[in-house]
Protein backbone atom coordinates (compact mmCIF):
# COMPACT_ATOMS: atom_id res chain seq x y z
CA UNK A 1 0.00 0.00 0.00
CA UNK A 2 1.25 3.56 -0.64
CA UNK A 3 -0.13 6.29 1.80
CA UNK A 4 0.52 9.88 0.05
CA UNK A 5 1.28 12.61 3.22
CA UNK A 6 -1.26 15.04 3.45
CA UNK A 7 0.31 19.07 3.36
CA UNK A 8 -1.86 19.49 6.51
CA UNK A 9 0.29 16.14 7.81
CA UNK A 10 3.20 17.68 7.33
CA UNK A 11 2.40 21.01 8.57
CA UNK A 12 1.23 19.05 11.76
CA UNK A 13 3.90 16.08 11.99
CA UNK A 14 1.68 13.91 12.81
CA UNK A 15 -0.11 10.69 10.81
CA UNK A 16 -3.38 11.00 10.73
CA UNK A 17 -5.71 8.38 12.62
CA UNK A 18 -6.69 7.31 9.06
CA UNK A 19 -3.34 6.95 7.82
CA UNK A 20 -2.03 5.50 11.03
CA UNK A 21 -4.96 2.54 10.84
CA UNK A 22 -3.93 2.24 6.88
CA UNK A 23 -0.21 2.01 7.37
CA UNK A 24 -0.86 -0.53 10.30
CA UNK A 25 -3.31 -2.81 8.26
CA UNK A 26 -1.34 -2.78 5.37
CA UNK A 27 2.05 -3.80 8.15
CA UNK A 28 -0.11 -6.46 9.37
CA UNK A 29 -1.72 -7.64 6.53
CA UNK A 30 0.80 -7.48 3.41
CA UNK A 31 4.06 -6.96 5.60
CA UNK A 32 4.85 -3.90 4.07
CA UNK A 33 3.45 -0.29 3.57
CA UNK A 34 5.12 3.24 1.57
CA UNK A 35 5.01 6.14 3.08
CA UNK A 36 5.64 9.02 0.43
CA UNK A 37 6.50 12.31 0.98
CA UNK A 38 7.92 12.43 4.21
CA UNK A 39 11.74 12.98 3.75
CA UNK A 40 13.16 16.36 2.36
CA UNK A 41 14.47 15.80 -1.05
CA UNK A 42 17.15 18.21 0.08
CA UNK A 43 18.51 16.22 2.56
CA UNK A 44 18.91 13.05 0.46
CA UNK A 45 20.73 15.35 -2.27
CA UNK A 46 23.16 15.74 0.45
CA UNK A 47 23.55 11.93 1.55
CA UNK A 48 23.64 11.22 -2.65
CA UNK A 49 26.96 13.19 -3.02
CA UNK A 50 28.36 11.91 -0.41
CA UNK A 51 27.86 7.98 -0.60
CA UNK A 52 28.41 8.05 -4.82
CA UNK A 53 31.57 9.34 -3.43
CA UNK A 54 32.01 6.89 -0.37
CA UNK A 55 30.94 4.12 -2.80
CA UNK A 56 34.23 4.17 -4.91
CA UNK A 57 36.18 3.81 -1.71
CA UNK A 58 34.40 0.75 -0.52
CA UNK A 59 34.68 -0.86 -4.14
CA UNK A 60 38.22 -0.51 -4.22
CA UNK A 61 38.57 -2.51 -0.70
CA UNK A 62 39.37 -6.38 -1.48
CA UNK A 63 37.03 -7.39 0.77
CA UNK A 64 34.21 -5.56 -0.71
CA UNK A 65 30.98 -6.17 1.29
CA UNK A 66 28.97 -7.53 -1.25
CA UNK A 67 25.27 -8.69 -0.12
CA UNK A 68 24.56 -12.62 -2.32
CA UNK A 69 26.18 -11.08 -5.27
CA UNK A 70 28.34 -9.06 -6.86
CA UNK A 71 25.24 -6.54 -7.59
CA UNK A 72 24.30 -5.28 -4.28
CA UNK A 73 26.74 -3.81 -1.70
CA UNK A 74 26.48 -3.17 2.13
CA UNK A 75 27.22 0.37 2.26
CA UNK A 76 26.46 2.96 5.61
CA UNK A 77 25.40 6.58 5.36
CA UNK A 78 27.92 8.71 7.19
CA UNK A 79 27.26 8.58 11.00
CA UNK A 80 27.88 12.30 11.69
CA UNK A 81 27.15 15.58 10.84
CA UNK A 82 26.14 17.43 8.31
CA UNK A 83 24.85 14.21 6.84
CA UNK A 84 22.39 13.63 9.95
CA UNK A 85 18.72 14.23 9.18
CA UNK A 86 16.09 14.04 12.06
CA UNK A 87 12.88 13.14 9.31
CA UNK A 88 15.37 9.67 8.75
CA UNK A 89 16.70 8.86 11.98
CA UNK A 90 13.86 9.86 13.74
CA UNK A 91 10.80 10.30 11.39
CA UNK A 92 7.92 10.90 13.42
CA UNK A 93 5.30 9.73 10.73
CA UNK A 94 7.60 5.90 10.57
CA UNK A 95 7.59 6.34 14.49
CA UNK A 96 3.96 6.53 14.34
CA UNK A 97 3.55 3.45 12.47
CA UNK A 98 6.42 1.44 13.91
CA UNK A 99 5.15 2.03 17.42
CA UNK A 100 1.51 1.03 16.53
CA UNK A 101 3.53 -2.24 15.62
CA UNK A 102 5.94 -2.64 18.26
CA UNK A 103 4.43 -0.73 21.17
CA UNK A 104 6.58 1.70 23.45
CA UNK A 105 9.60 1.78 24.49
CA UNK A 106 10.80 0.74 20.61
CA UNK A 107 14.63 1.38 19.61
CA UNK A 108 16.40 1.43 16.08
CA UNK A 109 19.45 -0.93 16.41
CA UNK A 110 20.70 -0.40 12.81
CA UNK A 111 21.53 2.23 10.61
CA UNK A 112 23.34 1.14 7.28
CA UNK A 113 21.96 0.26 3.93
CA UNK A 114 22.79 -1.45 0.40
CA UNK A 115 23.41 0.30 -2.88
CA UNK A 116 22.31 -1.96 -6.03
CA UNK A 117 25.24 -1.47 -8.81
CA UNK A 118 25.12 -1.39 -12.69
CA UNK A 119 24.22 -4.84 -13.15
CA UNK A 120 21.93 -7.32 -14.59
CA UNK A 121 22.19 -9.96 -11.56
CA UNK A 122 19.72 -10.59 -8.88
CA UNK A 123 19.98 -11.73 -5.06
CA UNK A 124 17.94 -14.94 -4.41
CA UNK A 125 14.46 -14.67 -2.84
CA UNK A 126 15.00 -14.38 1.48
CA UNK A 127 13.81 -12.64 4.50
CA UNK A 128 16.09 -10.69 6.62
CA UNK A 129 15.28 -12.72 9.61
CA UNK A 130 12.51 -15.32 10.55
CA UNK A 131 9.68 -15.94 13.35
CA UNK A 132 11.16 -16.27 16.64
CA UNK A 133 10.75 -20.12 17.17
CA UNK A 134 11.20 -22.72 15.29
CA UNK A 135 7.94 -24.96 14.33
CA UNK A 136 5.16 -22.44 15.07
CA UNK A 137 1.48 -23.30 13.56
CA UNK A 138 1.01 -19.45 12.84
CA UNK A 139 3.28 -16.76 12.88
CA UNK A 140 3.61 -14.14 15.80
CA UNK A 141 3.14 -10.41 15.55
CA UNK A 142 5.44 -8.61 14.69
CA UNK A 143 8.98 -7.98 16.63
CA UNK A 144 11.38 -6.22 14.13
CA UNK A 145 10.28 -3.65 11.35
CA UNK A 146 12.78 -2.48 8.48
CA UNK A 147 12.47 1.23 7.21
CA UNK A 148 14.14 1.82 3.96
CA UNK A 149 15.11 5.20 2.65
CA UNK A 150 15.57 5.29 -0.73
CA UNK A 151 18.11 8.18 -1.92
CA UNK A 152 17.30 7.94 -5.25
CA UNK A 153 13.88 7.94 -7.19
CA UNK A 154 13.46 4.09 -7.19
CA UNK A 155 11.72 1.49 -9.59
CA UNK A 156 11.94 -1.52 -11.57
CA UNK A 157 14.78 0.07 -14.03
CA UNK A 158 17.37 0.95 -11.52
CA UNK A 159 16.69 -2.06 -9.00
CA UNK A 160 13.68 -1.67 -6.56
CA UNK A 161 13.63 -4.18 -4.26
CA UNK A 162 11.24 -6.78 -5.15
CA UNK A 163 8.86 -8.06 -2.06
CA UNK A 164 6.35 -10.67 -1.90
CA UNK A 165 3.21 -9.40 -0.22
CA UNK A 166 2.28 -11.37 2.86
CA UNK A 167 5.27 -13.40 3.08
CA UNK A 168 5.99 -12.59 6.84
CA UNK A 169 2.88 -14.87 7.69
CA UNK A 170 4.55 -17.77 5.93
CA UNK A 171 5.76 -20.61 8.25
CA UNK A 172 6.83 -22.99 5.20
CA UNK A 173 10.71 -22.05 6.60
CA UNK A 174 13.15 -20.68 9.01
CA UNK A 175 15.96 -19.30 10.13
CA UNK A 176 16.50 -22.82 12.23
CA UNK A 177 17.13 -24.44 9.36
CA UNK A 178 20.00 -22.72 8.88
CA UNK A 179 19.60 -20.45 5.46
CA UNK A 180 17.40 -17.54 5.41
CA UNK A 181 17.14 -18.17 1.75
CA UNK A 182 13.57 -19.49 0.35
CA UNK A 183 13.20 -22.67 -1.12
CA UNK A 184 12.47 -22.73 -4.86
CA UNK A 185 9.48 -24.98 -4.15
CA UNK A 186 8.17 -22.20 -1.46
CA UNK A 187 8.75 -19.26 -3.70
CA UNK A 188 6.76 -21.01 -6.84
CA UNK A 189 3.59 -21.98 -4.17
CA UNK A 190 3.74 -18.27 -2.75
CA UNK A 191 4.17 -17.06 -6.40
CA UNK A 192 0.45 -18.95 -7.62
CA UNK A 193 -1.02 -17.32 -4.27
CA UNK A 194 0.03 -14.12 -4.66
CA UNK A 195 3.73 -12.69 -7.08
CA UNK A 196 6.13 -10.39 -6.04
CA UNK A 197 5.57 -6.53 -6.81
CA UNK A 198 8.77 -4.34 -7.42
CA UNK A 199 7.19 -0.60 -6.36
CA UNK A 200 8.25 2.57 -7.78
CA UNK A 201 8.95 5.25 -4.81
CA UNK A 202 10.21 8.84 -5.23
CA UNK A 203 12.53 10.30 -3.41
CA UNK A 204 11.26 11.17 0.09
CA UNK A 205 9.25 7.83 0.00
CA UNK A 206 10.14 5.18 3.05
CA UNK A 207 9.35 1.29 2.87
CA UNK A 208 8.40 -0.06 6.53
CA UNK A 209 8.72 -3.43 6.41
CA UNK A 210 8.68 -6.67 8.36
CA UNK A 211 11.71 -8.02 8.68
CA UNK A 212 10.02 -11.28 8.28
CA UNK A 213 8.96 -10.25 4.56
CA UNK A 214 10.60 -12.08 1.82
CA UNK A 215 12.21 -10.18 -1.10
CA UNK A 216 15.27 -9.80 -2.89
CA UNK A 217 17.37 -7.44 -4.73
CA UNK A 218 16.89 -7.33 -8.21
CA UNK A 219 19.17 -6.03 -11.42
CA UNK A 220 20.07 -2.24 -11.53
CA UNK A 221 19.91 -1.57 -15.44
CA UNK A 222 21.00 1.59 -15.72
CA UNK A 223 24.07 3.07 -15.10
CA UNK A 224 24.22 5.15 -11.64
CA UNK A 225 24.31 2.62 -8.44
CA UNK A 226 20.95 2.97 -6.38
CA UNK A 227 21.59 3.74 -2.73
CA UNK A 228 19.19 2.65 -0.11
CA UNK A 229 19.37 3.91 3.69
CA UNK A 230 17.86 1.08 6.04
CA UNK A 231 17.26 1.06 9.61
CA UNK A 232 15.67 -1.76 12.08
CA UNK A 233 13.04 -0.83 14.82
CA UNK A 234 12.67 -3.18 16.74
CA UNK A 235 10.36 -4.36 19.73
CA UNK A 236 12.04 -2.87 23.30
CA UNK A 237 12.13 -6.05 25.25
CA UNK A 238 14.38 -7.81 22.31
CA UNK A 239 17.92 -7.61 23.34
CA UNK A 240 20.22 -5.39 21.02
CA UNK A 241 23.87 -3.86 20.92
CA UNK A 242 24.67 -0.14 20.28
CA UNK A 243 25.34 2.47 17.41
CA UNK A 244 28.11 4.38 16.80
CA UNK A 245 27.82 7.73 15.80
CA UNK A 246 30.24 10.76 16.12
CA UNK A 247 30.20 13.21 19.58
CA UNK A 248 27.72 15.93 18.29
CA UNK A 249 25.40 13.49 16.81
CA UNK A 250 23.13 13.41 19.73
CA UNK A 251 20.58 16.20 18.62
CA UNK A 252 19.79 14.66 15.87
CA UNK A 253 18.51 10.97 17.84
CA UNK A 254 16.64 13.13 21.13
CA UNK A 255 13.76 13.40 22.05
CA UNK A 256 11.72 11.25 20.29
CA UNK A 257 9.48 8.16 21.08
CA UNK A 258 12.54 5.79 18.96
CA UNK A 259 15.11 5.53 21.24
CA UNK A 260 18.61 4.47 19.64
CA UNK A 261 20.95 2.56 21.97
CA UNK A 262 24.55 4.36 20.69
CA UNK A 263 27.97 5.56 21.89
CA UNK A 264 28.75 8.96 20.67
CA UNK A 265 32.77 8.94 19.93
CA UNK A 266 35.19 11.88 19.03
CA UNK A 267 37.67 9.46 16.90
CA UNK A 268 37.20 8.76 13.39
CA UNK A 269 35.22 6.00 13.10
CA UNK A 270 35.59 3.21 9.89
CA UNK A 271 32.51 3.31 8.97
CA UNK A 272 33.49 2.07 5.13
CA UNK A 273 35.24 -0.52 6.34
CA UNK A 274 33.70 -2.30 9.17
CA UNK A 275 31.37 -4.56 6.96
CA UNK A 276 32.32 -8.20 5.05
CA UNK A 277 31.17 -9.66 2.27
CA UNK A 278 28.24 -12.34 3.82
CA UNK A 279 26.06 -14.63 1.48
CA UNK A 280 23.24 -15.24 4.41
CA UNK A 281 23.94 -18.80 4.20
CA UNK A 282 23.43 -18.98 7.96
Amino acid sequence: MDIEITAGEKEAGILSAEHLEHATNALEVDGYVILNGVVEVAHLEILLAKMKEDLKTILSRSDTPFQFTTSNVQQDPPPFPPYLFRDILVNPFVIAVTKSILGGGLKNTFYSGNTALPSEIRQPVHPDTGHLWPRMRVAHPAHTIVVNVPVVDVSAQNGSTEIWPGTHLDISSHVHEGTIRVMQENIEARRAVCPPIQPTIKRGGVVIRDMRLWHAGMPNLTDEPRPMIAMIHQAGWLASGKLTFAKGSEPFLEDSELSTPADFVDMPIDYLGRHGAYDFKK
